[in-house]
């Protein structure tokens, strides 16, 4: 298996994998196919990997700015990060997560934020943190990583394509 940067090829099968992948997922809009198309079209990706094997695009994910009410600036959003269903618990995830953090570093970020379970990305250095803030999301959900050691306060916005509905 490789993970490399998304070619323009891979769409229809990113999308495809992103509506199985959240098919069954009890916490889901069902729109996370809808916000990466929406973050490709309106030039917010600044990560988009695809896990390949054998040819057949098993996994992705997905990173982009986000906006911070106290205006710091080069952080990130992860997600969404989707995997096949029958390709779960193989470690792919896990794959596209540790290089999709690389690719933030490597490029300047500051630090990343997601929303998800503590139980999962918590092995990456996710963590809450007091005063970050994303509306609507349980505070024990909402997770961030600094890779400067500095940590903002205040409201996190993602990009309006996360407001996709369907």
């Amino acid at each position: 298996m490789i993970i490399r940067d998304e070619a323009p090829a891979d769409i229809d099968a990113i999308e495809a994998l992103t509506v199985a992948a959240f098919e069954r997922t009890a916490h889901t809009s069902r729109t996370e196919h809808l916000i990466v198309d929406a973050l490709r079209r309106a030039g917010q990706l600044s990560v988009s990997l695809v896990a390949e094997d054998e040819g057949r695009i098993v996994g992705h994910v997905a990173c982009s700015p986000v906006a911070l009410s106290g205006g710091e600036t080069r952080w990130y959003g992860l997600g969404p990060i989707s995997v096949l269903p029958e390709r779960q618990r193989q470690g792919i995830g896990t794959q596209l997560m540790r290089r999709a953090l690389a690719a933030l570093r490597d490029a300047g970020a500051a630090g990343c934020v997601l929303v998800g379970n503590p139980k999962f990305y918590n092995r990456f250095g996710f963590a809450r943190r007091e005063g970050l803030i994303y509306p609507g999301v349980p505070p024990e959900y909402f997770l961030a990583l600094s890779f400067d050691g500095r940590w903002p306060r205040g409201t996190v916005r993602y990009h309006e394509a996360f407001d996709v509905t369907v």
